[in-house]
């Protein structure tokens, strides 16, 4: 998926209906006993089905545009979760996003601030998501990548790195 432009003053009534649609979602996500039939069921229908088999999404998550998350097999997402998806996000199989992460499709314009610039998110397999972290439109995370607690990550990750800081920063290479 490539950049673009969304203007909010412009959506249909349709957008607005599946906007709804999240909403009450994950309202009733966040106020079912996960680990039930009736949990699971709820997340499947969030995401449309795009969510790979023995992946895990905890309470309480905050998602918009969830029709534009694909999420792989084997993926740990942990508490207090926001995506902001316009853009697109999508988690590769075996990624482990901790608490209170932040996955991030979308800005506002500079100029225009009702205006949403997108760009798509893509954690790739086997990447870390530590505690807090911040991954912001358009970047990459690598395979294999770990982002440290707290990071705010501007730009791609390369694979097998370790990043960390506001804004993150290199730290080293994972043998």
């Amino acid at each position: 998926m490539e950049a673009f432009v969304v203007d909010p003053r412009e959506t249909t009534a349709e957008e607005r209906e599946r906007g709804m649609r999240d909403v009450k979602l994950v309202f009733g996500i966040n106020h079912t006993m996960p680990y039930t039939e009736e949990y699971n069921n709820l997340v499947k229908e969030l995401f449309l089905n795009n969510i790979g088999e023995g992946s895990m999404v905890m309470p309480p998550l905050n998602c918009v545009c969830a029709d534009q998350v694909k999420i792989g097999k084997n993926v740990m997402i942990m508490n207090n979760c926001l995506m902001m998806s316009r853009g697109g996000i999508t988690i590769d199989d075996d990624v482990m996003i901790a608490a209170n992460a932040q996955l991030i499709s979308n800005n506002h314009d500079l100029h225009d601030h009702p205006l949403l610039l997108c760009k798509p998110v893509h954690i790739c397999r086997n990447a870390w998501i530590g505690a807090g972290a911040t991954i912001l439109p358009g970047v990459t995370v690598g395979e294999n990548a770990v982002v440290a607690a707290g990071a705010v990550v501007t730009k791609d990750v390369a694979p097998n790195t370790i990043v960390g800081g506001n804004p993150a920063k290199f730290i080293k290479n994972i043998d």
